[in-house]
């Protein structure tokens, strides 16, 4: 579903991506973990689109079309979700807003019709009870006095609700307490890996993939993938550390 080839990604003058490989099928889930400054988060904000995160070479394949083709927007409508380290807030514009306004935007893109209020008030409500957030936050402005695992439930709910075919969730498991991150790890395996889609998690920690297990663990270092393995990789960093895993 997603696959990357000798990707190059520049940050202003400096070289940050430097020849990444990675292949994600549909139906699996990846993990890629490594130490500060490897490259991780760039990854997730290139294949985002993200301004400033300049491609210099390589491709990226997206559900059999080129990633780089399409605008950001053009890249959510048509099923790549992308989770954020520390979500944004929106004062002024509630999330019941937010969320309505952009599935009925994506769903416009592909030449859908949009949902009405009733019809996206039930799949809202249904989204957040699924994962523990009380609906009154819906009317609430977006992510604006959420604790940080409201604003990753939040984004959870975002997630059911667009219904995307594949997702980069980056450092999802940053700055939850074990319920908030039992509840996240439930809503990625209910809404991405039951229904056979792509997930590409980005994280510093074993503790997500307890809740979440992966097909396959990647070992980011200086911008290459240097070392990939089964879920059994990621204990072994837990345990040892970076260094001696790549021994």
């Amino acid at each position: 579903m997603l696959k990357i080839e000798n990707l190059h990604v520049a940050v202003g003058d400096k070289p940050i991506l430097k020849g990444l490989d990675l292949e994600v099928p549909a139906g699996e889930v990846h993990a890629i973990m490594g130490p500060n400054g490897a490259g991780k988060s760039t990854l997730a904000h290139a294949l985002g689109g993200r301004p400033g995160y300049d491609v210099t070479d390589g491709s990226v394949a997206f559900a059999g079309e080129d990633l780089f083709d399409m605008e950001p927007h053009e890249r959510a409508a048509n099923g790549l979700f992308l989770g954020f380290q520390y979500p944004v807030e929106i004062p002024g514009v509630s999330m019941l807003q937010f969320l309505r306004e952009s599935l009925n935007a994506q769903r416009r893109t592909r030449g859908e019709e949009d949902l009405s209020g009733a019809e996206f008030i039930k799949l809202a409500r249904g989204q957040a009870e699924a994962l523990g957030l009380p609906a009154d936050m819906l009317k609430r402005p977006v992510n604006v006095g959420f604790s940080g695992g409201e604003k990753k439930r939040a984004e959870m709910v975002q997630m059911g609700i667009m219904d995307p075919k594949f997702a980069v969730l980056d450092e999802t498991d940053s700055g939850l307490d074990i319920d908030a991150l039992k509840a996240v790890g439930e809503g990625i395996n209910r809404i991405m890996r039951a229904q056979n889609k792509g997930v590409l998690l980005i994280t510093h920690y074993q503790r997500l993939l307890n809740y979440v297990k992966p097909d396959k663990v990647h070992i980011l270092v200086a911008g290459r993938i240097v070392k990939t393995g089964g879920p059994e990789l990621a204990l072994e960093l837990e345990e040892e550390g970076y260094a001696e895993v790549m021994a």
